[in-house]
C-alpha cells in the first residue's frame, strides 16, 4: 500500500511539468492559428505558402494540425478529475482567444467580440477543446478496463 502511494507521487511530479509544457505549447499553436493570413504575409512575405500554413512550412503542416487535436485529449487523458481535464484542456484556447480579441480591438473596436458571428466561432473552439479534453479524460477509464 505504501509503495503504491509513493509510485502515484512520483507519477505526479512528472505529470505536472508535461502537462505545463503541452498547456504552453498548445497555447502557442492556438496563438499561431488566430492570427489572420493577410498579417502572416506582411511579416513573412518571402514564403509562398504562408497564406495557407502561417509560419509553418507546407511540409510539417499536416503535424501542426494532428497537434491541435491531439494535445488538448492528452491533456484530458493525464488528468485525474473531469473538472481538472476540462479547465487544462480549454485553457489554451482561453488565452489564445483572449490575445487574439485583445489584438483584435485596437482594429476593430470593443465590440468585436460580442458581433453574433465572432461568438459563434469562439464558442465552437471552446466547445471542441473541451470535448477533446473530456474525450481524453474518459480514455482513462478504457486503459483501465482493458
Amino acid at each position: 500500500m505504501i509503495y503504491l502511494r509513493l509510485m502515484h507521487k512520483q507519477t505526479v511530479k512528472y505529470q505536472n511539468p508535461l502537462r505545463i509544457s503541452a498547456i504552453v505549447l498548445e497555447t502557442l499553436l492556438v496563438a499561431t492559428a488566430l492570427v489572420p493570413a493577410q498579417l502572416w504575409t506582411r511579416i513573412l512575405p518571402l514564403s509562398a505558402n504562408t497564406p495557407l500554413n502561417g509560419p509553418y512550412p507546407a511540409s510539417i503542416a499536416p503535424l501542426i494540425t494532428l497537434l491541435l487535436y491531439t494535445i488538448p485529449t492528452l491533456i484530458g487523458l493525464s488528468c485525474q478529475q473531469w473538472q481538472r481535464a476540462l479547465l487544462y484542456a480549454t485553457l489554451p484556447a482561453w488565452i489564445g482567444l483572449g490575445l487574439f480579441l485583445v489584438a483584435a480591438t485596437f482594429k476593430v473596436g470593443a465590440f468585436y467580440l460580442v458581433s453574433p458571428d465572432h461568438i459563434t466561432a469562439n464558442v465552437s473552439l471552446l466547445e471542441l477543446f473541451a470535448a477533446l479534453g473530456s474525450i481524453g479524460w474518459l480514455a482513462r477509464f478504457l486503459f483501465k478496463m482493458s
